[in-house]
């Protein structure tokens, strides 16, 4: 249990800096070169972490970096920036927060990762969160500006799933490297068709890039790739719920303002989405047996979910653990 909860903490890092990213991206980068932009974040990310891993793609990895440097990395990004500009922010994150299910279906067919009904109930609620904490007062949804976002949302989730498939193969940093690298020189000649020459970059621009690219891509990446290595595909998804939370959350603290009910609503649906599709926390149960008494407890055991066994009274292990140790790695 405590390596599971180690490794969705870690896996949490990634979505908390996402969220945060929207905030820096407003307030501290040029708004007019968003493939620049994207470029910039990818490179410098990619190349630091090729200085930790010191490995350079073989044989398959070649393309298979392509591959997920187009999903995870360069097209998504090219086609977040089209859904930008033509929806709503609230429609294009409610959109994205469909991704736990999307990721759970190409998981049961890429990994052989059947959904459970806790992960579904808690993807659905964790959706219905985000809608009703984002979804008020919103513009026209141009049909531009959805399809980017649904291609964009199913890319992203076959990426990180094509991920999780091919991550036994090499470690995480060179994972994420790669990856990083891969989209960041597919993006270069788009943005030089695109937007022409890059952005001049001030003190302000360099430090929102240097978060950017340390916190919320480096960091941020390699979290979610580790998580999705050791963690189902539906457990690190609905994590992910926590990037529009942590932007709402953000944006109040930054403007001042109170949650208005409905947000605070969408926040523990939410929270509650995430809970509900844990399976650490649905194996997690306590069996205290009759026969209090005589100065402490007599013929109680507890079920300890990290390891599947039964300890009992007098701390040897139990029947039960061959039945716990069924239920396998998350």
């Amino acid at each position: 249990m405590e390596a599971s909860f180690r490794w969705m903490s870690i896996t949490a890092i990634a979505p908390v800096a996402w969220g945060a990213s929207y905030f820096v991206t407003q307030r501290f980068l040029p708004a007019d070169h968003p493939l620049y932009g994207a470029a910039i974040r990818a490179l410098p990310a990619g190349l630091l972490l090729l200085l930790i891993c010191r490995k350079l793609p073989r044989g398959s990895w070649w393309w298979k970096s392509a591959v997920l440097g187009t999903l995870n990395m360069g097209a998504f990004f090219a086609l977040v920036y089209l859904a930008a500009q033509t929806l709503p922010t609230s429609i294009a994150s409610t959109i994205m927060a469909t991704s736990p299910m999307v990721m759970m279906l190409f998981a049961w067919a890429a990994v052989s990762e059947r959904p459970r009904v806790a992960q579904a109930a808690g993807a659905c609620v964790g959706i219905a969160g985000v809608g009703l904490m984002l979804l008020e007062d919103v513009g026209p949804a141009g049909l531009s500006g959805v399809l980017a976002s649904v291609v964009a949302m199913v890319m992203s989730s076959l990426g990180y799933v094509l991920a999780k498939r091919w991550s036994g193969e090499v470690d995480v940093f060179s994972l994420t490297s790669w990856q990083l690298l891969a989209g960041g020189v597919a993006l270069v000649p788009v943005a030089v068709v695109v937007e022409g020459s890059p952005p001049p970059l001030g003190g302000a621009e360099l430090l929102g890039f240097a978060y950017l690219t340390v916190v919320a891509t480096a960091l941020a990446f390699a979290a979610w790739f580790a998580g999705l290595r050791h963690l189902s595909a539906g457990t690190v998804g609905l994590i992910g719920l926590l990037n529009p939370v942590t932007g709402v959350l953000l944006g109040t603290v930054v403007a001042g303002e109170a949650l208005a009910g409905r947000q605070v609503a969408g926040l523990v649906l939410v929270f509650l989405g995430i809970l509900l599709g844990q399976p650490v926390l649905s194996r997690l149960v306590v069996v205290v047996r009759r026969g209090w008494g005589g100065g402490g407890v007599r013929d109680s055991s507890v079920l300890a979910v990290g390891s599947g066994s039964v300890v009992s009274g007098d701390g040897l292990p139990g029947a039960g653990c061959a039945e716990g140790a069924r239920g396998g790695r998350e």
